[in-house]
């Protein structure tokens, strides 16, 4: 493991055993606010903090278990174990927010008093700014670690301090109107809210686990390969890659020289590899499939001086996201069925630019 993502792990156990702490102290201020005021919004309120707790212990483990390296019967790490906990948590904030409706709406149907307001919402309010900055920090160092679960977490918790200020927002009026039924019609507007973040945590899980494209990822690599780009490198495609916890997997066909050695192709290759490593975040697991060149490369092929060249280079194609992520050598130079001849393809729209 590198020293930064050494550093990186150590950050999100510190992070994520902080969430648990502070949320499990949070619920029972949230439960103890309800036991003082009956109130139908808080008890959901602290009902959506027993989720917190658990989604935070799931975390816990699974950065512990994501940072775990690839061995026989995981051959490509652990880091997946991340999408299932978002996807955990999305669907325990999706479960918080049909409980919390089914709290609230005997309350609006049958609004009952609120005893004790005024000394529960202070209370109320304090665990809602701690909660504030618990859920800040965490998006922020899953950001900048990273990792998916502390994002996720922290954005969990971000729908706590969304529902408290909901219920905050209502009891206030009810103190001030009477108007009871409110406790529980608040409650409601705030389920539909948190609903909608579960939902979200949900699809971003579904597509982690379904290797869906990255297009971040992709871009850096883009970039990485055209500053780094040596003339030998005649052109790049079927760029594939994915992150796993805190690995990053690349795979792509680089088009070489086709006089090359052997051992001079596995430099090439070796030396890109080299450089995927140490330029991308995380653990990086790079496979690149060599390919010879062909006659109808020549006018984008700035490797010289070159024996075999049947026509002088004019221009190098743009490596840019969409041009080295689709396409094979083959498809865009198809052979002529009738002479076995090699044509490009005119519907070729890979942008080039002038050697």
């Amino acid at each position: 493991m590198k020293p930064d993502e050494k550093r990186h792990h150590r950050q999100r156990i510190v992070a994520i055993s902080l969430s648990v702490a502070v949320s499990a102290a949070l619920m029972a201020v949230k439960f103890y606010v309800y036991w003082i005021t009956e109130s139908s919004a808080i008890l959901s309120d602290a009902l959506e903090s027993i989720i917190n707790v658990v989604a935070s212990v799931f975390a816990f483990g699974s950065i512990i278990l994501a940072a775990k390296p690839p061995d026989r019967s995981h051959p490509y790490g652990h880091g997946k174990i991340e999408f299932f906990s978002a996807g955990f948590e999305g669907a325990l904030i999706v479960l918080a927010a049909i409980g919390i409706v089914k709290t609230a709406l005997p309350q609006i149907l049958h609004p009952n008093d609120l005893p004790n307001l005024g000394s529960g919402l202070p209370i109320l309010l304090g665990a809602s700014a701690v909660n504030l900055i618990l859920g800040i920090g965490l998006v922020r160092v899953g950001r900048r670690t990273r990792s998916l679960v502390l994002v996720a977490d922290g954005q969990h918790i971000m729908t706590d301090v969304y529902t408290t200020a909901g219920v905050l927002a209502g009891l206030f009026l009810v103190s001030q109107t009477g108007w009871y039924w409110l406790d529980g019609g608040i409650a409601c507007l705030v389920a539909v809210n948190i609903l909608v973040t579960g939902g979200r945590l949900i699809h971003h899980a579904f597509s982690g686990l379904m290797d869906a494209s990255d297009p971040e990822l992709l871009e850096e690599i883009s970039r990485l390969v055209t500053l780094n780009r040596r003339s030998a490198w005649i052109d790049i495609h079927r760029l594939r890659a994915w992150r796993s916890g805190n690995r990053v997997y690349v795979d792509f066909h680089l088009i070489l020289p086709r006089n090359l050695s052997l051992e001079e192709a596995h430099k090439e290759v070796t030396d890109l590899e080299r450089i995927l490593r140490a330029q991308l975040a995380g653990a990086t697991d790079a496979l690149i499939h060599a390919e010879p060149c062909i006659e109808p490369d020549c006018p984008t092929c700035a490797h010289d001086p070159c024996s075999l060249r049947r026509e002088t280079a004019r221009h190098q194609s743009i490596w840019h996201r969409d041009a080295i992520t689709a396409g094979t050598h083959e498809a865009e130079h198809p052979e002529n069925p009738e002479d076995g001849t090699q044509e490009e393809n005119p519907e070729d729209t890979k942008e080039e630019q002038t050697v």
